[in-house]
């Protein structure tokens, strides 16, 4: 007889790791599904960052076995009259978090089959912290569900989630304008231009070269690696979304830039490429 795969929680928080929040979720995690295997995805979300935290979670939920449980954290309305939610997908895959927004795009991905609200007192903890949901509300909920409780006897149905609107690029004759969404680790930029926009744009000038600036910085070729560059370069990463780069080195602070920053990406007949 096959062996049951043991249930899987994969945490992502903005909690960082200098505290004692993210084990104390994991050790309540233990006294109520001692038999859970538990996966950090990141706990190095930039604070109160929800839309750092939607995309990281949205890169990562579909590299997991099908009926993973994702547990995120990352609240700054904790306290707040924001619902706690649990919700079910047709992929398999469950979300537990705040309805901020956060849970959003994988949950979409994943396909979205049944929200309830954390209200039953008999799966959250016994005393509610007022700043600690993820402790007190949150972990509880995804250790439950690891131990095998249906979704719905954790409270009631919601009929919809707080969806999370990202900024849409702005497609223009002779130009794409759009911004930098997440900064990674290695302080390359990330934009909300696709791979699909760019070689749509690309196809409307077949004649010409395109050219990516970010703010007011000198024009950057698009390459196909960080290898293929010498400096600063522009190329498409692991999101599928252009992104701005420096090669061994940090494009954030480089450019003394962050999230909002303007990425604009730019088509100039040949002959007059130099010019960017």
């Amino acid at each position: 007889m096959a062996r049951r795969a043991r249930p899987l929680i994969a945490l992502l928080t903005d909690f960082g790791y200098r505290d004692h929040y993210v084990g104390a979720m994991k050790g309540l995690i233990a006294n109520v599904a001692p038999n859970a295997q538990l996966v950090d995805v990141t706990h190095g979300v930039p604070p109160q960052s929800i839309v750092a935290g939607a995309l990281a979670l949205r890169e990562s939920w579909r590299h997991f076995p099908a009926a993973t449980i994702f547990l995120g954290v990352v609240d700054p309305g904790v306290g707040t009259a924001r619902k706690p939610i649990a919700i079910a997908t047709r992929s398999g895959a469950r979300f537990v978090g705040p309805d901020n927004g956060l849970l959003a795009l994988a949950a979409e991905q994943a396909g979205i089959r049944n929200v309830v609200e954390l209200r039953s007192r008999r799966y959250r903890a016994a005393e509610v912290s007022s700043t600690f949901h993820g402790r007190d509300i949150f972990a509880p909920a995804a250790a439950w569900l690891a131990r095998g409780i249906r979704i719905d006897l954790l409270g009631p149905r919601l009929e919809e989630i707080q969806r999370l609107e990202l900024p849409a690029p702005k497609v223009s004759r002779g130009e794409i304008r759009g911004e930098v969404l997440y900064v990674d680790g290695f302080g390359n930029l990330i934009s909300n231009i696709t791979r699909a926009q760019v070689a749509n744009f690309r196809s409307a000038f077949p004649s010409h070269a395109l050219f990516v600036r970010l703010e007011r910085g000198a024009a950057l070729e698009i390459v196909n690696t960080y290898a293929d560059a010498d400096g600063p370069l522009a190329t498409f990463g692991s999101f599928e979304l252009l992104e701005v780069a420096l090669r061994n080195g940090d494009a954030s602070r480089h450019f003394h830039v962050s999230t909002g920053a303007r990425v604009t990406v730019r088509a100039r007949p040949v002959r007059d490429a130099r010019r960017g």
